[in-house]
């Protein structure tokens, strides 16, 4: 199967291992310093992971009070009309700390928390520019709630944030490299492995494995028979979904999408399937799970992710875009019942030539499931 040359990669390979480096240390409760190139800068904490030694830490470094930033969406619902105006744009609100508690910072947060019933909204307040969408934005990457504590940096703008953060030991972005990330790790995706892997719906079939530059998370493409560059290829592309594709959940659909695609690509003689590790529509697996509890409660899939703080969907769908490149596949015969998978793959320069229709029966557990894809994410069935 031909190679073919992959998208470009970003002009500062740097991006990757800045950002990801600041995931980390979000992920395990630090501080990270947030900063753009005019001098403004910015401590960042993950909200969910609020505890008093942060607070304090947060106000003992800066001096200056700490906020609270919630998406526009995490904010409406918790009943803020401020945020109506902000949810077409993406955008943010900062909220004073009026108390400094942990506890009522995370009930904030997570709308699945045990005090979040009890909790309303603060006053807001101005959060810095730019700043404020990047360390939301980090959250989001790590894969943790989409709220950020944010406390500005004294005399902020300063001379060098970086500076600043490299004489208290604390890691540094900027705000630019946060929002070029999830593309610059797309283009560096490269094929890392390959191996024969004969399945149960498909005995001709293997696996290569994409990895982009920073040594994140990888991507799978399932090649099931040889499929033949110069004619249509038929393709699907799926994100990976534990509970559905592991466990034969019955909340969703997944395991049988997956499964029925593959077998559908061995009777028709060769396809490829996509394997996008992209957890309930990119939010991942745990705050998949925080969405379920407000299913339970009466949400549906689109309202319990935007409760969350989180958009409907989540994904991005260039990394697909680019395995196909490597792969050698330009033109596409796609496999989904989702009309905004055609139009992403159709930006990214990949030629959508018929879309075949991929759905199956309710079975029982899932049926509010599947009508709000209909009704309300425009799924074709």
């Amino acid at each position: 199967m031909q190679e073919t040359a992959k998208y470009p990669k970003s002009a500062d390979p740097a991006i990757l291992q800045a950002v990801e480096r600041a995931l980390a240390e979000l992920r395990r409760g630090a501080t990270i310093v947030l900063h753009d190139w005019s001098g403004k800068g910015a401590l960042v904490q993950a909200a969910e992971l609020a505890n008093p030694e942060g607070l304090a830490a947060l106000a003992g470094l800066t001096g200056t009070e700490a906020m609270l930033l919630l998406t526009a969406r995490r904010a409406q619902a918790l009943g803020m009309a401020e945020a109506d105006a902000l949810i077409a744009s993406g955008g943010v609100l900062g909220l004073a700390l009026d108390d400094r508690e942990a506890e009522r910072i995370r009930a904030l947060a997570d709308p699945t928390a045990p005090e979040a019933r009890n909790t309303r909204a603060r006053r807001v307040v101005a959060a810095p520019a730019g700043l404020d969408v990047a360390a939301v934005e980090l959250t989001k990457l790590a894969r943790l709630l989409p709220a950020a504590l944010l406390a500005p940096l004294p005399g902020s703008p300063v001379q060098s944030p970086l500076a600043w953060a490299d004489a208290r030991d604390l890691m540094a972005v900027t705000a630019a490299n946060v929002s070029e990330y999830r593309f610059a790790a797309a283009r560096s995706l490269t094929a890392v492995a390959n191996a024969a892997v004969p399945l149960a719906e498909a005995e001709q079939a293997r696996i290569v494995a994409f990895r982009p530059d920073d040594g994140g998370t990888e991507h799978l493409a399932i090649i099931v028979g040889e499929p033949d560059p110069s004619e249509p290829l038929l393709l699907r592309m799926h994100s990976e979904c534990f509970t559905g594709d592991l466990l034969s959940s019955l909340r969703c659909d997944c395991g049988e999408q997956l499964r029925g695609a593959i077998k559908a690509m061995s009777d028709a003689g060769a396809g490829i399937l996509l394997y996008l590790t992209q957890e309930g529509r990119g939010i991942g697996l745990v705050n998949k799970l925080r969405a379920y509890t407000l299913q339970d409660l009466g949400s549906d899939t689109l309202d319990a992710n935007e409760q969350l703080g989180f958009d409907a969907d989540e994904r991005v769908y260039l990394p697909a875009a680019q395995m196909l490149h490597h792969l050698g596949f330009r033109r596409v015969r796609l496999m989904t019942n989702n009309p905004q998978k055609v139009a992403a793959l159709s930006r990214f320069g990949i030629a959508v030539e018929e879309r075949v229709e991929h759905s199956f029966p309710s079975n029982g557990h899932n049926a509010f499931y599947l009508a709000t894809k209909a009704d309300r994410f425009g799924h074709l069935f």
